[in-house]
């Protein structure tokens, strides 16, 4: 009786798509950071091989672009997009920093690319989404009647205290708070750069 042959196993390709990698990456990014975003430990977490990797990207970096705009499009649909609809800008910008301070996973590939700057693709993406989010702010404080000058200054203001806490936190790891603790921080953040 002949050996009945088992069907081939379905194409790393047909299982996997360019999202799946992109995901990946960005989950080992906000684990061990950008270095850590290499070909052979992705297809070993995806339980796939090097070759599925190369029927979706040429390369790490190609990878590495695709993941980074991926997570600034997520950025900025799950809060300014979510945001926009508010009328009163008082209220979309407490709505803003509120709404930023709950992506805690945003905040830790943020953490991670600031810490990568000198990177090719990293380098560019950062100016952007900080120029973008900078200009959000300035756009915010405008609407509250602060001239252009003192608007972007608060603009900045406001960002360096983003990136600050997010860094002090992240990094330094000397400012645990509770999440009660972490919301209050909020408040007064908000309170004190939105002017009554």
């Amino acid at each position: 009786m002949p050996a009945v042959q088992a069907l081939p196993p379905k194409s790393d390709k047909s299982r996997l798509s360019s999202s799946d990698w992109e995901l990946a990456a960005l989950d080992l990014l906000a684990e061990q950071g950008v270095a850590a975003v290499a070909v052979e430990p992705l297809a070993r977490r995806l339980g796939v091989t090097k070759g599925s990797f190369y029927w979706h990207f040429p390369s790490r970096e190609a990878l590495l672009k695709s993941a980074l705009e991926q997570w600034e499009k997520q950025d900025q649909e799950a809060v300014f997009d979510q945001i926009e609809a508010i009328v009163d800008p008082r209220e979309r910008l407490h709505a803003l920093f509120r709404r930023t301070s709950r992506e805690i996973r945003s905040h830790v590939i943020y953490s991670h690319l600031l810490k990568a700057m000198d990177h090719v693709v990293v380098q560019p993406l950062i100016e952007r989404v900080s120029t973008r989010r900078i200009n959000y702010l300035l756009t915010g404080y405008r609407a509250l009647g602060m001239s252009r000058r003192d608007a972007m200054q608060r603009a900045r203001l406001a960002y360096a205290a983003y990136v600050g806490i997010l860094q002090t936190m992240l990094q330094l790891k000397t400012m645990r708070m509770n999440h009660e603790e972490y919301e209050s921080y909020v408040e007064h953040v908000a309170d004190t750069l939105i002017p009554a």
